[in-house]
């Protein structure tokens, strides 16, 4: 791996969703993204990383590749961890952790890897070694190859800062972010959730119309590295990109409790502004005046037996609103069972991979304008 100022950065998404992930990383202007497995791999500097930790919706985590080296034995591992400049990256003050994971190596046993790793780190730098350090050493060994990288955004990125109060099965945001371009959002036209719960996919889409940058409220674990620059993050996270939308954002539920906890969260985040949110059912749907756009849903899904019958009404009774009253609006529907979705009635395109959510496999759903 060459320089400090190019080096590979993976990127991790909600595996399924890497196709959308490398869009943004392309819109965004991240050099020659590549989806593979679970994420996207992109070449950059530190710029780059505090970059797509700051402003990537759909990232979960941001890794820097920092080094490689051939290991066929614990003994080699050791040696070559000792001989690694850990001083260009990590700081003597700051406490760190080693995770190790190997598959199809000589060495095949991940703790005795981290451990060897940690005690290089400890013994040739002084970094003290404590489990719940904020700085993460991930330690890949596949083929005999010791691949080093550095966790550097600490909390998973969905944690934006924002979200206190959540409903039963709450969606990340990062995930959201991704099924939202899945559906050829950009920011540009009003979208509609009619089973908003605590409101995650309103206030994604109004955060990404307003030009929020997802990782403005929180710190990072690169704040910690060797190579920061508060002078220089403080100027990237000033630099201005907030704009007023053209169009508003609109959530419902038939819970007033969950309205009450997206209300607020949107208050927090800053979007209250053009979002709206409002207590009712889905038969009492109606479209907003002006521009149509999207009306994406996350319905319940009835996972657990006998739960599901019921769910057949509920996914008709909001086929039946979408036809008959939003022509010219495209539809997202995310679910678990491809009979709930064609429930609905509407017309779905091909639907992409299932997507992990919460444990269960989900899909996307989606249409064209509708008729």
């Amino acid at each position: 791996m060459t320089g400090e100022d190019d080096f590979e950065i993976f990127l991790a998404a909600t595996p399924g969703l890497e196709p959308q992930l490398c869009a943004e990383a392309n819109a965004l202007g991240f050099k020659a993204p590549k989806a593979v497995v679970g994420g996207v791999v992109v070449r950059g500097g530190w710029h780059e990383v505090w970059r797509a930790n700051l402003e990537l919706r759909g990232a979960s985590r941001v890794l820097a590749r920092i080094g490689a080296f051939r290991a066929m034995h614990l003994a080699q591992l050791d040696k070559r961890a000792r001989k690694f400049a850990w001083g260009e990256y990590l700081r003597k003050d700051v406490a760190v952790r080693v995770e190790a994971s190997t598959a199809g190596s000589r060495i095949y046993h991940s703790g005795a890897a981290a451990q060897r790793i940690a005690r290089a780190i400890s013994e040739e730098l002084g970094s003290p070694v404590t489990p719940e350090a904020e700085v993460v050493v991930k330690a890949r060994i596949e083929d005999d190859l010791c691949t080093l990288s550095i966790d550097t955004s600490g909390e998973l990125l969905h944690k934006r800062g924002y979200k206190q109060g959540v409903g039963k099965a709450p969606m990340r945001e990062t995930m959201a972010a991704l099924l939202l371009r899945a559906c050829a959002f950009d920011g540009t036209e009003p979208v509609v959730d009619p089973m908003c719960g605590s409101g995650t996919l309103v206030i994604e889409a109004a955060e990404w119309a307003a030009g929020l940058k997802p990782g403005r409220d929180r710190r990072f674990a690169f704040e910690q590295l060797a190579s920061f620059d508060a002078g220089a993050w403080q100027a990237m996270r000033q630099r201005g990109s907030r704009r007023v939308p053209d169009v508003m954002f609109f959530g419902s539920d038939r819970d007033a409790g969950a309205v009450r906890q997206a209300e607020d969260n949107a208050r927090r985040s800053g979007v209250s502004a053009f979002t709206r949110f409002r207590c009712q059912t889905v038969s009492a749907l109606e479209p907003p005046d002006g521009a149509k756009g999207l009306v994406i849903v996350n319905p319940p899904y009835g996972t657990r037996i006998g739960e599901k019958k019921p769910l057949f009404a509920l996914y008709g009774a909001l086929g039946q609103v979408l036809r008959e009253r939003f022509p010219g609006w495209r539809v997202g529907i995310i679910t678990t069972d491809a009979a709930l979705a064609a429930a609905t009635g509407l017309p779905f395109l091909p639907s992409g991979p299932p997507v992990l959510h919460g444990g269960l496999r989900v899909t996307l759903y989606r249409t064209g304008s509708l008729p």
